[in-house]
């Protein structure tokens, strides 16, 4: 017997539907607990730690005009940051630097949050469940917008109270304020659609963080190209910007991301009495009756589920390294000439040359961003598990160990890949503007391989949580965001160094621009090694489910 609706039934939903939301919603909310309170607090506390920063790397008007020069002249910088619309101010420069990037990292926290609690709890069985008790047809899904568009709605709450307090105008801190959580929540409208159209969850995330970035890079195409301004109304990340928080602000634009939380929402509300629980709107590609020659072995079944990921990770890191190759030598026109911006940068990520503390800088960004993938390639074994396609698997002469070395692979050498690509091209369009192709390739794809030890440590510490705590599994990303967090926000808002060393990214030479050191390296491939076997210790030793 199935939970649906039919079609008619479908056309309004009674009181009823809605029985138990407010059960979900609390129980969601004990389930993230910990990770949704550090996306909000280190997402609402960026924009006014940073205002001293200002003052800081720009402490003159003439060093103030020279970055709005820098930045006008320079399209590449409108293809990451956005139209730069008043730099001469703390709150102009914040809006300018932060606003896109933010919205895009609010945008993965709800998407990421909203599977979670829909169409994961469809992908174990869960939600059949809770649906032949006495909880309403839409309850699941409104408790996970509830939780994800109030976290939304938080962190804009946060940012404009703390950007008031930091004693920035009030209108542009609202202004702010309320274009972040309205870009949230159109986001966790999104995520209602994609967890309609999706049968599994990593498809839904698939389907959300793609819209995401696709957003991310509309808005950077309309913004960089001065024939095709237009597009960046296309996006609701381009909506945040134009909202010109600090600039004059425009108050209207405000209704766009409103109206498009609205339409979407009802969208993904309306699609889903139009399936069966744990079947999405789109069908999966029927597989041929029998299994390819290729498809024998363990690790084939890996390359064919991680194939796809991986390809799309590949080309993302390609594009950015690109694009920041080729910011890399004008560098200086945003830093600014004053000894404390210097010394500021380098503690990002390098020393010397400031385009080589960029270069380095970056290297580090890269293999933040990398082990995020590690965590997602190394999590896909928890996935098959609470599936149920790993048992019938181990039925078979396969064992536990074989099948997670098949993944493993990808989890690690993926992530080594993804550094030997972004570092490519990063050091390639770097080297096209300095006129040093060989030379540039060679620095970065040393910066990018020395960091490489760090994204393991994290990898591993999430191949641990799988084997020894497998019910706790979601808690690696909790360990990624950490690790992200704190190594590229931290040296900004000035955290004591001891803070910051938690964070293995710290650890590792910052090439090109510092002398190699072997003993950081060390230190960091044995944290990865002893974190991989006690996983793989608890994993041969604990049951499957």
């Amino acid at each position: 017997m199935t939970a649906t609706l039919s079609r008619a039934d479908a056309e309004v939903a009674p009181a009823h539907e809605f029985a138990g939301t407010w059960h979900l919603t609390r129980l969601a909310l004990r389930r993230d607990r910990v990770v949704l309170p550090i996306w909000i607090v280190l997402l609402s506390i960026v924009p006014a730690s940073t205002v001293n920063t200002f003052t800081q790397f720009y402490p003159t008007v003439a060093d103030r005009l020279a970055l709005q020069a820098g930045a006008n002249a320079n399209p590449s910088y409108a293809l990451l940051y956005g139209p730069p619309f008043d730099l001469t101010a703390a709150g102009g420069f914040i809006a300018w630097r932060m606003a896109g990037f933010l919205a895009l990292l609010t945008g993965l926290m709800v998407v990421f949050t909203v599977t979670r609690h829909t169409r994961a709890e469809e992908d174990t069985g869960r939600a059949e469940l809770l649906a032949s008790a006495v909880v309403g047809r839409y309850a699941a899904l409104t408790s996970a917008l509830l939780v994800a568009g109030g976290a939304s709605v938080l962190i804009g709450l946060v940012q404009a109270v703390s950007l008031l307090g930091a004693g920035l105008p009030a209108a542009g801190s609202i202004a702010f304020g309320a274009a972040e959580a309205l870009a949230g929540l159109g986001f966790t409208a999104v995520a209602a659609v994609a967890v309609q159209l999706a049968e599994y969850s990593r498809t839904a995330n698939g389907i959300g963080t793609a819209v995401v970035g696709a957003a991310f890079l509309v808005r950077g195409a309309g913004d960089s190209t001065v024939d095709a301004r237009w597009l960046s109304w296309l996006s609701p990340i381009g909506w945040v910007q134009q909202v010109r928080a600090f600039a004059v602000e425009r108050w209207w634009v405000l209704l766009l991301p409103a109206a498009f939380a609205l339409v979407v929402g009802g969208i993904g509300y309306w699609l889903l009495p139009r399936r069966d629980v744990g079947v999405g709107i789109l069908p999966p590609r029927p597989g041929p009756a029998r299994a390819a020659p290729s498809l024998r072995t363990p690790f084939a079944l890996a390359w064919r589920l991680h194939r796809g990921p991986l390809l799309g990770w590949l080309i993302g890191v390609a594009v950015v390294g690109a694009v920041f190759g080729s910011i890399a030598s004008g560098i200086g026109d945003l830093v600014g000439s004053s000894p404390q911006a210097q010394q500021i940068f380098e503690r990002l990520g390098g020393s010397h040359a400031l385009t080589q503390a960029f270069l380095a800088a970056m290297a580090g960004m890269f293999a933040m961003v990398a082990s995020l993938y590690g965590v997602q390639a190394a999590l896909r074994m928890r996935g098959e598990e609470t599936a149920i396609r790993l048992e019938p698997v181990l039925a078979t002469s396969v064992g536990k160990l074989r099948w997670a070395g098949g993944h493993l692979v990808f989890a690690f050498f993926g992530t080594a890949a993804l550094l030997l690509v972004g570092g490519l091209f990063m050091g390639l369009a770097n080297g096209l503007r300095t006129g040093d192709v060989g030379g540039s390739i060679g620095d970065t794809l040393a910066g990018m391989l020395v960091q490489l030890p760090a994204a393991w440590v994290v990898v591993a510490l999430a191949v641990a949580i799988f084997g020894l705590l497998p019910a706790y599994s979601a808690a690696a990303w909790a360990v990624g965001a950490l690790a992200l967090l704190l190594s590229l926000f931290g040296p900004v808002v000035n955290l004591p160094q001891a803070v910051l060393d938690v964070s293995p990214f710290q650890h590792p030479p910052k090439l090109p621009g510092q002398e190699f050191a072997a003993t950081p390296i060390v230190w960091l491939l044995g944290v990865a090694v002893v974190a991989l076997v006690a996983g793989l210790a608890g994993w041969r030793r604990r049951d499957v489910g």
